[in-house]
């Protein structure tokens, strides 16, 4: 076994170059899910991701659809009786590549440049979540190369829409349950604690995405004629806005904390170990120097990552009143942002849109029309790390990386994960990925530590040999 390991891995290390043009090429691929652009290039990604799986060896390669959802990629090479079945999952759509002038070199082209723990990749979707596929491919590919088989089952998923929040995958899943079908998942879509030490997801924060519209007139006028006696709905917004948080930025909604579970004193204690450097936590954020970290004592977490982890949020990710490229001596007659909430467990997603909505109309000023859309509403997620789907995970991630993973929450959301685990049963699912704290994904920039790329492949070898030892029938 010994043997054959090291010839799998030294695959990998030999042929790495080989599988990084293979996530080149997918990054060429500008597959932006989100309305606006061009359904054209959703197709041509899954397309190549079907061409990828074939050529890395998977078997029964095929393109899913349900009504009116991107197309899903499957495969499987499912030859190893007697052995456990893996469901691997990542996703090939991508976000808008943001603003282009500042990205350092163009988003769908890939750039390697140095950076203080290696070589970067940059792209859009190099990590978030080609690279995710391209681990999988490359473990496959690197067994099937040396020893023409694979220790486990195998059966790979890719997603063309998660970007957006996974609209159709309910019914997808209901359509496709009985094909994915698997004793373990592996979900590659979720980040490293550092560069260079890796980490297994085991908490999500749900969300709550709503849009605010405020309406004081039925056109734009002008500010210098009207100004004064009419209300101004950018104004009026503002206000509201400035409500929903107190002077420490947690969350004023009246109810919404409500049902937030408290932490006890050895989850404080034990989540307070977890290494924290303010200096090196501002530099990642980008905090400019006069702006202090809120929150956190009131819950006794006094490391904020851990405030991040377990502990809502509410940010406005967006505001418009005309637009800074065309503003005008105007009064507008529509304001309008984007708010969200992150969930953490025994929040419910509908009461918390509720509470908002009736919070935003009751405390609206002057009398202006205010309209409220939800545009997303999941739970969080979370999952009791034990038994040997992670103790297989634990045991490859130190071979991969030669460091322990830590475990850790995630202050993002995920929508899949939860209808994943539940409709294959609640098998065990390993929320695994490659990105890092310098990576930016969904900014400007994005970008893959090549190091851990290396790693987290190699990782994904180990994890196939862990599981056939640790979960043989």
């Amino acid at each position: 076994m010994d043997n054959q390991r090291d010839n799998v891995t030294g695959e990998i290390e030999n042929n790495f170059d080989m599988y990084l043009d293979d996530l080149r090429e997918l990054v060429m691929v500008p597959s932006i899910s989100f309305p606006g652009f061009p359904e054209q290039e959703l197709k041509k990604c899954a397309n190549a991701v079907a061409a990828l799986l074939q050529k890395r060896g998977l078997q029964n390669v095929k393109t899913l659809s349900v009504e009116n959802a991107q197309p899903y990629v499957y495969g499987d090479w499912l030859n190893a009786p007697g052995k456990p079945t893996l469901l691997l999952y990542a996703n090939y759509d991508v976000q808008p590549a943001g603003r282009d002038e500042l990205w350092l070199s163009p988003p769908f082209q890939t750039s390697i440049r140095p950076g203080p723990a290696g070589d970067r990749i940059y792209g859009r979707g190099t990590a978030d979540d080609k690279a995710g596929i391209v681990i999988h491919t490359t473990a496959i590919s690197a067994f099937l190369s040396m020893t023409g088989k694979l220790p486990i089952n195998v059966k790979v998923i890719i997603e063309g829409e998660e970007e957006t929040g996974s609209a159709h995958l309910p019914l997808f899943l209901k359509e496709y349950k009985n094909l994915l079908g698997a004793d373990a998942m592996v979900l590659t879509d979720t980040s490293n604690f550092d560069s260079g030490v890796p980490a297994l997801t085991v908490a999500l924060r749900g969300i709550v995405g709503i849009e605010v519209e405020v309406r004081a007139l039925t056109k734009t006028i002008h500010s210098g004629m009207w100004g004064g006696p009419v209300p101004d709905p950018a104004i009026a917004l503002s206000k509201m806005l400035s409500t929903l948080v107190d002077g420490d930025g947690q969350i004023a909604v009246p109810g919404v904390l409500d049902d937030v579970r408290p932490l006890t004193k050895s989850e404080v204690a034990e989540l307070n170990r977890i290494p924290f450097d303010e200096a090196e936590f501002r530099k990642q954020a980008g905090l400019v120097p006069g702006a202090r970290l809120l929150g956190g004592a009131q819950s006794g977490c006094l490391n904020p990552l851990v405030q991040i982890w377990r502990q809502p949020s509410l940010t406005v990710n967006a505001i418009q009143a005309s637009s800074r490229k065309q503003a005008a001596n105007i009064i507008n007659d529509i304001a309008w942002a984007k708010v969200t909430v992150r969930l953490v467990p025994d929040m419910d997603p509908a009461k918390i849109c509720k509470q908002l909505e009736a919070f935003l109309r009751k405390i609206a000023p002057w009398g202006v029309e205010v309209g409220v859309h939800v545009e997303a509403a999941s739970p969080a997620w979370s999952v009791k790390p034990d038994g040997p789907v992670f103790e297989a995970a634990e045991a490859a991630m130190l071979k991969g990386y030669g460091v322990k993973p830590h475990k850790i929450g995630c202050g993002g959301s995920i929508p899949f994960a939860k209808p994943f685990s539940e409709a294959l049963g609640g098998v065990p699912a390993l929320l695994i990925g490659v990105e890092d704290p310098h990576t930016n994904a969904h900014g400007e920039n994005e970008s893959l530590l090549l190091s851990d790329f290396k790693k987290a492949c190699l990782s994904q070898a180990y994890l196939f040999e862990e599981l056939s030892k640790r979960l043989a029938r």
